[in-house]
């Protein structure tokens, strides 16, 4: 999608009501709020229980001086309760514990074991697509755990040259709390050139990003987030505290390479290897009008296709617009590319040369003035956006050089485009296509759960509306959404899809998020949660249909 904002915008906050006494929520309740815990019916009737005063003060007292349990009622709730897609508003916790500590999320998990209610870990502001670090028992708020730890390396560092930039391979670890951003790791790249490869998106957490993988403008360079991952302290259900690593719990650690969260346990902090840079990266943000689609395109996929092998170069291509009228949608409706290079910046123009000549006369003066040298801090600045804000419904694809699209599949999703419905939402709709291949590739398709390794581009077709849309623009977003992503791929979808962009109405989500590496999955749950006790519709070991429990709008 084009035209995101560069600052984070809060929705308002709608006042939430109190109660005394918390009643866990019915199935068939459960099924009308779309929320992310399905229950066996062996657990219906412990449902229909409540949990008493008495139960929320023996968890208060259990928490250290540094957490806080809040309620409805309390001044702290409606900001914690309120998830980043507003989509999800409606599913609201029972309590929600802001936790401090390792401590605080096991005694929080415990408790909720005892007294029958779900546990949902949200690292940072609840971003999750499909709303599933939402719940209505108890939300475990990590938000509080920021902690940063970096240890370098003194010895077998390596380092080497990309044109204007030195670069040190494995020049040591950071160990992060799990409330901690994207945004928050800036600084550190900023003032003492470390780097850890994450996504574009700065209050975006940490913890969900490298569960799930983690795509962005360096990981052909470094490889994903999940696979820069050397450890993970992980809260399991049962209340153990395990560390999980390449030879502490393998299977375990095997899982949060791409298993995404919420399956296994509630993980508190992460330990990743870093690089440290010096020197400078080229940088890029091209545009055209949409009259330019159709060379834009397949000129970008060809470039990619061309650099597979090439880490040092990234690119991220989209399509989209904005506006509420036929005539602003028309009038912002555009398609761009933007990345950068580790390597002189002369290589990056003659990589960029096809590009740089389509469009109009303006169009290429504009395009060529910029691509430029910039920091590696500049750039993080730069290629930074916030995923679409207040309410937004996604679907992805994974291409490889057999699924590219081609004209005919671009250019109906351009005249799709063109028919947006239009919303409040200044996020709009569209197409994002976040450039694979380099590190990534390099890794068997079995050695982590992450499976696309083989692939050229994660795409994501995306439509957003505003807090005050009315439903029925909120129904005809939805609707647009799935006649956008058929026009794209009118016979069949591609096979896999990416699971840090989950779609509740992905039916063989399995096959899709997981492909081979899902039966071992299965068996890494059963080993570590046999009672399923961290459930959603998409979860590992799941029987539950997701379809049905997505909201409206």
């Amino acid at each position: 999608m084009i035209n995101r904002r560069d600052v984070l915008r809060t929705g308002t906050l709608s006042a939430l009501g109190a109660g005394a006494v918390a009643m866990k929520a019915s199935p068939d309740a459960a099924a009308a709020t779309g929320t992310a815990e399905p229950v066996s019916p062996r657990d219906w009737k412990r449902l229909a229980e409540p949990v008493s005063p008495q139960d929320w003060k023996r968890l208060a007292a259990s928490l250290s001086p540094g957490a806080t349990l809040y309620r409805p009622g309390n001044s702290g709730y409606p900001p914690l309760a309120l998830p980043f897609n507003h989509r999800y508003a409606g599913i609201r916790p029972a309590g929600i514990v802001a936790c401090a500590t390792t401590r605080d999320v096991r005694e929080a998990i415990c408790w909720a074991r005892a007294v029958g209610l779900p546990a949902v870990p949200r690292s940072s502001l609840g971003h999750n697509y499909a709303g599933y670090s939402t719940t209505t028992g108890l939300l475990l708020n990590m938000s509080r755990m920021k902690k940063i730890t970096a240890v370098p390396l003194r010895s077998a560092a390596r380092s080497r040259t990309y044109g204007p930039i030195k670069v040190v391979h494995g020049a040591g670890t950071v160990t992060v709390g799990a409330g901690v951003t994207n945004g928050d790791l800036h600084p550190l790249l900023e003032d003492q050139g470390i780097f850890v490869p994450t996504g574009r998106c700065p209050s975006v957490g940490v913890a969900g990003l490298v569960l799930g993988g983690g795509i962005g403008f360096s990981d052909k360079m470094f490889g994903l987030t999940c696979d820069r991952l050397v450890a993970t302290t992980v809260v399991l259900a049962d209340g153990r505290v395990v560390e999980a690593g390449e030879h502490s719990e393998p299977d375990l650690f095997w899982a949060c390479l791409g298993g995404a969260g919420n399956n296994f346990g509630v993980h508190t902090s992460f330990t990743f290897q870093y690089e440290r840079f010096q020197g400078d990266v080229g940088f890029y943000r091209l545009s055209w009008n949409l009259d330019s689609v159709l060379p834009v395109m397949a000129t970008a996929q060809r470039i990619a296709q061309e650099t597979e092998d090439d880490k040092r170069f990234h690119l991220r291509l989209g399509i989209g617009t904005h506006g509420r009228t036929r005539d602003e949608i028309r009038a912002n409706a555009g398609v761009n590319a933007l990345g950068q290079y580790y390597g002189p910046l002369d290589e990056l123009r003659a990589l960029l040369a096809p590009l740089l000549a389509i469009g109009t006369p303006e169009e290429r003066a504009r395009n060529c003035s910029a691509v430029r040298e910039v920091t590696p801090a500049e750039a993080s600045t730069l290629l930074s956006a916030t995923t679409p804000v207040e309410k937004f419904a996604a679907k992805s694809a994974v291409l490889n050089s057999r699924t590219l699209l081609d004209d005919q599949q671009v250019g109906a999703a351009a005249e799709r485009l063109l028919d947006w419905p239009g919303s409040g939402n200044p996020e709009g709709a569209g197409l994002a296509m976040f450039a694979l291949g380099g590190e990534i590739n390099r890794v068997p398709r079995r050695a982590t759960a992450f499976v696309h390794r083989d692939d050229l581009f994660i795409l994501a077709a995306e439509t957003s509306w505003a807090d005050y849309d009315s439903p029925e623009v909120a129904a005809a977003n939805l609707h647009w959404l799935h006649d956008f992503y058929d026009a794209l791929f009118p016979a069949a979808p591609p096979e896999h899809s990416y699971q840090n962009f989950p779609d509740p109405k992905l039916r063989d989500w399995r096959e899709a998020y997981y492909g081979v590496n899902y039966p071992r999955l299965v068996r890494v749950k059963r080993k570590y949660d046999p009672t399923d006790f961290f459930r959603y519709p998409q979860g590992i070991g799941s029987d539950h249909t997701a379809a049905a429990d997505a909201p409206a709008g």
